[in-house]
């Protein structure tokens, strides 16, 4: 049986940890609110950005002189893997969902004979990736010191994989992050970058004229799309990670708090043990006496 001043400083001990459950709580909670603000204001804008690309991709595709951001190489058979995780830990199963969606895609693409290469943005997805997956890494990205990701953030990783594309590096690109759904949901989603996603045939798509001419506009409307889905989905995997750490701490504070009632109801029927056998010494001594 523990002794009493092993349960006490077993109890001051998760008091404390409650407390700081406690407080990471609040303090995700505060940045879940204007981390989900942001996340869903930039959905609109890249969602449009995207769809109108992919209705030009499917106009210009088969012309020789289409931009490969737009068409792609043409060949399926190198894949970029972006896989856009958190910094840090202490937010649930956030990090192990999106790993592992990661994980699987890259089984399904190598048993059908691709060559899969990866880029994580975060490093609790680039830890994870690497016990399997270390030869395929091509690049790491980290925002551990910044308190604010902002647009030129992604436009550095957009850089990146353009110039990876213009070397050759793969032929099709894939976005892979956490979709921001609500405080307890993230959704590990999947999202084509290059080429474009063309919309369904038979689908109704907007015709669009372009002035001064396609090839000035594209030239400057190409890269900003691709940082903006990006940034979107930062923002997304942003604000999925203060929900994921608030329903965590607020899972350990209750947690903490059943282990504090527990130990205090064994401290206190030690502590009564061990008043009903001092007394039965002191009886049982006065008796003998």
């Amino acid at each position: 049986m523990p002794s009493l001043k092993s349960l006490r400083l077993r109890i001051n001990s998760v008091k404390s940890t409650k407390k700081i459950t406690e407080a990471m709580k609040l303090v995700a909670a505060a940045k879940l609110r204007r981390a989900q603000q942001q996340a869903e204001a930039a959905r609109p804008y890249a969602e449009r950005m995207a769809r109108m690309l992919g209705a030009l991709g499917a106009a210009v595709a088969g012309e020789p002189e289409a931009p490969k951001l737009l068409v792609g190489t043409g060949k399926t058979d190198t894949y970029l893997l972006v896989v856009v995780s958190a910094e840090r830990g202490l937010c649930g199963p956030f990090n192990t969902n999106v790993s592992r969606f990661a994980r699987n895609r890259i089984r399904d693409l190598e048993a059908a004979g691709k060559t899969v290469k990866i880029m994580s943005v975060g490093r609790k997805g680039a830890a994870y990736l690497k016990r399997e997956f270390r030869d395929r890494f091509v690049g790491e990205v980290s925002f551990a010191n910044q308190k604010r990701i902002t647009f030129d953030d992604a436009s550095s990783v957009a850089a990146s994989i353009t110039t990876q594309l213009e070397d050759g590096a793969f032929d099709v690109c894939e976005l892979i992050y956490n979709r921001f759904v609500s405080v307890i949901s993230q959704t590990p989603s999947a999202q084509q970058l290059i080429p474009a996603e063309v919309p369904e045939s038979g689908a109704a798509t907007a015709q669009y004229e372009f002035e001064p001419s396609e090839e000035e506009i594209l030239t400057k409307l190409l890269p900003r799309n691709l940082a903006i889905q990006v940034y979107r989905a930062l923002l997304e995997s942003g604000a999925g990670f203060y929900g994921s750490q608030m329903a965590a701490m607020d899972s350990a504070t209750r947690n903490a708090g059943q282990m504090i009632n527990k130990l205090t109801l064994n401290y206190n029927r030690t502590r009564q043990a061990n008043i009903t056998r001092e007394l039965i010494e002191i009886i049982s001594g006065a008796e003998a006496v």
